[in-house]
């Protein structure tokens, strides 16, 4: 089924470096905000300022998780406390939660300022699958899952999210954790065994594997090592878009 194995019923999508061009956007709020703190935080502990690096703390310790739990996964590499705090905390606060919160700001900020960019090939293929009746889900740690979906127009080609505000009222534990998949696959009426889950980020495709899916499908975006990453963290196969699955799936080609 258009590149997927046969036993594969329902397709379970992240958004961010999936569907949407996104994941740029949140990579460079991480290191706004961080870089921001953590040269205030130089500054009073008199320790050496060193900037976050998208290149390795961005993969290693955020993407794919939901915010607050990026935060704590990143300060706890570089050895720093702070208190939780709360959700409601306003973000020049110096908490877990305010970071959060402030990373989630300029995100808002950068998606009213340029809206969202799509990738093409992704999005053709989830057209493919409802033209042929197949369940689909996005399930994303984002909060603002909902409004991207909205603004791009993705939201009539899917019928079901699991996102973080979701995980949240649902108390879901978020990736790798496999809870918000899981979710998403109830939604759909099926079992984990009879889905696909395609993800960017190395703790969603371990979350995929975590949870017992059909098949994984890694997207690698990155380059320089990312799709061996994938690979290793519980991807089947690894593609750079998901026009490569549609390509596969054509008369006379093979199965991915």
């Amino acid at each position: 089924m258009l590149g997927l194995p046969d036993h594969v019923e329902s397709c379970l999508f992240d958004l961010d470096g999936v569907l949407t061009n996104t994941a740029t956007v949140h990579a460079a709020a991480w290191k706004e905000m961080f870089d921001d703190f953590l040269e205030n935080w130089a500054s009073r502990s008199g320790e050496p300022f060193v900037p976050f690096d998208i290149d390795h703390d961005y993969g290693e310790h955020v993407d794919g998780r939901p915010r607050v739990d990026g935060v704590r996964a990143f300060l706890d590499a570089r050895h720093i406390r702070l208190p939780e705090g709360t959700p409601d905390d306003p973000p020049s606060a110096l908490t877990i939660h305010a970071l959060a919160n402030r990373k989630n700001f300029l995100v808002q900020k950068h998606i009213q300022a340029s809206g969202v960019e799509v990738y093409s090939g992704s999005v053709d293929y989830v057209r493919d699958l409802a033209a042929a009746g197949v369940p689909r889900a996005v399930v994303s740690s984002s909060a603002n899952c909902v409004e991207v979906l909205r603004v791009t127009g993705l939201d009539r080609l899917i019928d079901t999210v699991v996102d973080g505000v979701v995980a949240a009222r649902e108390r879901l534990a978020g990736k790798p954790a496999p809870d918000t998949f899981l979710a998403g696959a109830r939604e759909l009426g099926v079992e984990p065994a009879r889905a696909a889950v395609f993800e960017d980020a190395l703790a969603g495709v371990e979350a995929g594997r975590a949870g017992g899916f059909g098949f994984v499908v890694g997207v690698d975006r990155v380059g320089s090592g990312h799709g061996e990453a994938l690979r290793a963290h519980g991807a089947d196969v690894v593609v750079q878009d998901l026009a490569e699955l549609r390509e596969a799936a054509a008369p006379g080609r093979g199965q991915a």
